[in-house]
């Protein structure tokens, strides 16, 4: 599920997970952001975190769609996520 949609779908979601993070609110809205001129990719070093804050329903692979199978690769493969999917 993308950032965006979590949110959208959990009230405070945004707030809460600012909180947990440690980081001020406007940069998981600049994450989340649908213009992507707007829009800011989300550092490696948060998205373990994001995972675990909203129970996998926002995975490591939602936040990272182009590179997480060179960051994760123990996550398998592109071609096995599809597969798998």
């Amino acid at each position: 599920m993308e950032l965006a949609t979590y949110f959208a779908e959990t009230r405070g979601a945004q707030a809460e997970l600012a909180r947990t993070l440690g980081v001020p609110q406007s940069l998981p809205s600049a994450w989340a952001a649908t213009d992507p001129e707007k829009r800011r990719p989300v550092p490696v070093r948060y998205c373990n975190a994001i995972e675990r804050a909203t129970s996998g329903a926002v995975s490591r692979r939602d936040l990272r769609p182009d590179d997480w199978h060179l960051i994760w690769p123990e996550l398998g493969t592109p071609t096995e996520t599809k597969e798998a999917a």
